[in-house]
C-alpha cells in the first residue's frame, strides 16, 4: 500500500483528498494544527476504509511545524508515494489594510512551506524513481490581485519549473487551480460569502478526483472544472491592464465582506 501525506488534512479540499485517498486503499499521514480534529478524522478513516492513519500535528506558518513535517517527508523507512501541499489561507483586506506580519505568515505558509516539503519530498521519490506532489494553488494565481493570488502564482511557476526539472525521473508535480470551493476557507478569514453567484462554487469531493486524474494524466497545471476553464481562456487573452481593473472590481464584488 501506498502513503500520502495531506497539510490541511481537517478540512476543505485537504479532507476531500484524505477521503478519496483512504476509500482507494492509500495509507495515510494527516498534518494539521488542531491535534483532537486530527484523531477523530484518523479514527474515522481507518475504521471506515481499514488503512492506516498516522497524525502529525504541525503549524506551518513556524520553522519548527515545516520542520517536523520534512523530518517525515525524509523518512525513507516508512516513505510518502503523494504529497499534497493543501494547507493556506486566506487574509481579509486589500493591500495595506492587512498587517505586514499576517502577510508575511501567508507568503511561509504558501511559500516557504511549500518549496521546502515539495524539496523532501522529491528528494526521497527521485531515488525511488516515482512519486508525486499535488501543490494546491488557485486560479486567483492567473489574474493581478493581491498577496494571496502573488503566492499562488509563485506555487504554480515553481510547480511548472520543478516538474520540468524532474522530467524523466518517474516523480510527477502539478499545481492544482480551484476556484470557489465549499470549505471554511472563507470562514475562516472571516470573508462573507453571500454575493458570490451559485454557479461560482464548486464540489470539494468532486474537484479532488478530477485533480488525481489530471496527475495521473501527467498534467504539470490543473483546473478541474470547464467553467473555470472557459474563465481562464478568457483571462488569457485579456490585456494585462485591462484585467488588473476587471480584477479589483470584481475582487471588491466577489471578496472579503
Amino acid at each position: 500500500m501506498t502513503t500520502a501525506l495531506i497539510t490541511g488534512s481537517t478540512a476543505g479540499i485537504g479532507a476531500a483528498f484524505a477521503r478519496r485517498l483512504a476509500a482507494q486503499g492509500h495509507n495515510l499521514v494527516l498534518v494539521a494544527r488542531d491535534t483532537k480534529r486530527l484523531g477523530e478524522q484518523a479514527t474515522e478513516l481507518h475504521d471506515r476504509h481499514g488503512i492506516e492513519a498516522e497524525v502529525l500535528a504541525a503549524d506551518l506558518s513556524t520553522d519548527e511545524g515545516i520542520a517536523a513535517v520534512e523530518a517525515r517527508l525524509g523518512d525513507r523507512t516508512h516513505p510518502v508515494d503523494l504529497l499534497v501541499n493543501n494547507a493556506g489561507f486566506g487574509n481579509k483586506g486589500r493591500y495595506l489594510e492587512v498587517s505586514m506580519a499576517d502577510e508575511l505568515t501567508m507568503l511561509k505558509v504558501h511559500i516557504e512551506a511549500v518549496l521546502r516539503l515539495t524539496s523532501a519530498a522529491t528528494g526521497s521519490m527521485r531515488s525511488r524513481g516515482r512519486g508525486g506532489v499535488i501543490n494546491v494553488a488557485s486560479v486567483a494565481a492567473f489574474v493581478p490581485r493581491g498577496t494571496y493570488g502573488a503566492s499562488k502564482a509563485w506555487v504554480v511557476q515553481f510547480t511548472q519549473g520543478a516538474a520540468k526539472d524532474l522530467a524523466g525521473s518517474g516523480v510527477r508535480l502539478m499545481a492544482l487551480c480551484p476556484g470557489f470551493v465549499r470549505t471554511e476557507f472563507h470562514q475562516r478569514a472571516g470573508m462573507g460569502t453571500d454575493n458570490i453567484p451559485g454557479w461560482l462554487w464548486l464540489d470539494a469531493d468532486k474537484l479532488v478526483a478530477a485533480a488525481l486524474a489530471d496527475l495521473a494524466r501527467g498534467k504539470t497545471v490543473s483546473i478541474p472544472d470547464p467553467r473555470y476553464k472557459a474563465l481562464m481562456g478568457v483571462v488569457k487573452l485579456t490585456p494585462r491592464g485591462l484585467l488588473g481593473g476587471v480584477s479589483s472590481r470584481t475582487g471588491r464584488k466577489y471578496g472579503p465582506q
